[in-house]
């Protein structure tokens, strides 16, 4: 099984390179961030036409998640995250699909650092972080795909000096990132291409040309799927088309489940 994540930057938008991405690359499910677009206008015609189904959780303009199946309809099991029922952002989806739990993770950027945008991606993060620890006790097969808004070390950033003062660098960023790892979580792309330099984002058009990224689009298995992974990647050659999503997919291929 083939999963990937895609931050689309406007799914309207970007409709005609979704689609053509899902024809060129057939992965069985996609999860995707930034769809800014509300759940009346979601656009599940064109994407049914593809042939796949979906769940979504949107907000117009801004932030929402949703994920692709062409490998049966996904089965909702929770939008948005606990433990703040006043926060109405759209960066949570999670699903049951392929036999898997699936979320679609969109966090908070944070800039400025400080600003109150810094501290509401915290507050997130230790929402996220508890509500994680709740997905790793249960024992399922899990999957949390997205862009979670972290360059966790200096090798998953061109130049972390050019941009030390941003919110996906900072030292409390790392920090909760940390936490999150240490419950169990695998990175599925570090632990086959431990060493290499591999980015999923480039801030514009001369960036991309010149590879300055980061790495911000992120699989995390838990433990019991590390034994099905067989191969990772990134689509970066979609970042070249014409008006791209500044993010590139990245994806994952599972082996079948014995059971």
């Amino acid at each position: 099984m083939k999963v990937a994540t895609f931050n689309v930057n406007g799914v309207k938008g970007r409709l005609p390179r979704l689609l053509e991405w899902l024809a060129e690359t057939a992965p069985d499910v996609a999860c995707l961030q930034e769809i800014k677009t509300g759940d009346a206008t979601f656009p599940i015609a064109p994407i049914r036409a593809a042939g796949y189904d979906a769940v979504w959780h949107g907000q117009r303009s801004h932030h929402g998640v949703a994920i692709l199946s062409r490998v049966g309809t996904p089965v909702e099991v929770r939008r948005g995250l606990p433990g703040d029922d006043s926060d109405l952002a759209s960066r949570y989806v999670e699903a049951d699909v392929g036999g898997l739990r699936i979320a679609s993770v969109y966090l908070p950027n944070g800039n400025p650092v400080p600003s109150p945008n810094f501290d509401y991606r915290l507050r997130w993060m230790e929402r996220f972080i508890a509500y994680a620890q709740d997905l790793m006790a249960s024992g399922l097969p899990v999957v949390l795909a997205g862009d979670f808004n972290v360059v966790p070390t200096n090798a998953d950033i061109y130049n972390a000096g050019s941009w030390r003062f941003d919110a996906v660098l900072q030292p409390e960023t790392r920090e909760k990132w940390a936490r999150l790892m240490e419950q169990g979580w695998v990175d599925a792309t570090r632990h086959l291409h431990p060493k290499e330099r591999i980015y999923t984002f480039w801030v514009n058009e001369a960036a991309f040309r010149r590879n300055a990224g980061f790495r911000m689009d992120f699989l995390l298995l838990s433990p019991a799927l590390v034994a099905r992974l067989q191969a990772t990647g990134v689509d970066a050659e979609h970042r070249g088309r014409e008006k791209p999503s500044d993010h590139a997919p990245a994806w994952i291929r599972l082996a079948p489940s014995n059971g």
